[in-house]
């Protein structure tokens, strides 16, 4: 596998042109997908997602093409287990905000080894901060669009080793995401809470992957309104890379790895090394 191969609408390509909507406007989506042994991880749910999120935006993505395109990338370039991102743009057209004209989507697919820690936060807990950046509210919440500059400046509040993940609450601060993760709390009766991500946030993959598990399995999981306080007797944090973090540390509040959070944490892993 070289460094960072990219590929363009089916073909090696190392630039894109300055017209590109995605890079002039964000006007684009993407998704970054766990590859284990040459095979994309929760594939299912990171397509269903990018298909879903084009409807409103109105992007006619040809799905069936991006995924024979997908495979070949990857048996082209010996992915092993890596870091697939797939980026879809509107392409290149239009006149200013307006997308007319613009029947083209671009699909970019780059490939980048996992990432590496000294420490795993899987393993032993991560320890988070409370980012002082707040989430505005917006009729795209749930998509994982282009436009992450709220997620950028908050990961700029900390550098180093002191923090594994930051947490971001909306403009009423009430609790969201991390900078790149979804939240969860297990009840003191065992069930799960998950922020309501109707105005803010994005709906992760590894979120509905465990909302999935839970609920198969009798467990109560419901998407609700959380304050910074964090009640509850485990707490973690996942996406469809990292997997499960068990929250060990915030804002001077501390909790132990649980055993729900172990339990999922377990499954997830699973999946994503399978």
């Amino acid at each position: 596998m070289s460094d960072y191969p990219v590929w363009v609408n089916g073909v090696p390509e190392a630039f894109l042109p300055t017209s590109d909507r995605g890079l002039a406007y964000g006007d684009g989506l993407f998704e970054t997908v766990r590859v284990s042994g040459g095979k994309p991880t929760l594939a299912d749910y990171h397509w269903r997602r990018l298909q879903r999120s084009c409807e409103p935006l109105g992007i006619a993505l040809d799905i069936e093409r991006l995924l024979e395109e997908v495979g070949a990338f990857l048996l082209d370039n010996r992915a092993g287990d890596a870091v697939l991102k797939v980026i879809i743009t509107r392409g290149s057209g239009g006149r200013g905000y307006n997308p007319e004209g613009c029947f083209s989507p671009r699909r970019i697919l780059s490939l980048h080894p996992l990432p590496s820690r000294s420490r795993d936060p899987g393993l032993h807990g991560a320890r988070v901060k409370h980012c002082q950046m707040r989430l505005g509210r917006s009729t795209l919440a749930g998509l994982k669009h282009l436009n992450r500059l709220e997620q950028v400046l908050a990961r700029s509040e900390w550098q180093g080793n002191a923090y594994d993940e930051g947490l971001l609450c909306d403009i009423e601060g009430n609790l969201i995401e991390g900078t790149m993760s979804n939240l969860f709390v297990v009840t003191r009766e065992g069930g799960l809470v998950t922020p309501d991500l109707t105005f803010s946030g994005v709906a992760g993959v590894c979120r509905d992957f465990i909302i999935d598990f839970a609920r198969h399995r009798g467990i109560a999981v419901n998407e609700q309104s959380l304050s910074p306080d964090l009640e509850g007797s485990e707490v973690f944090l996942c996406n469809s890379v990292n997997g499960v973090w068990p929250v060990i540390e915030y804002e001077g509040r501390q909790w132990g790895i649980g055993s729900l959070t172990a339990r999922i944490r377990d499954c997830v892993l699973e999946e994503l090394n399978a």
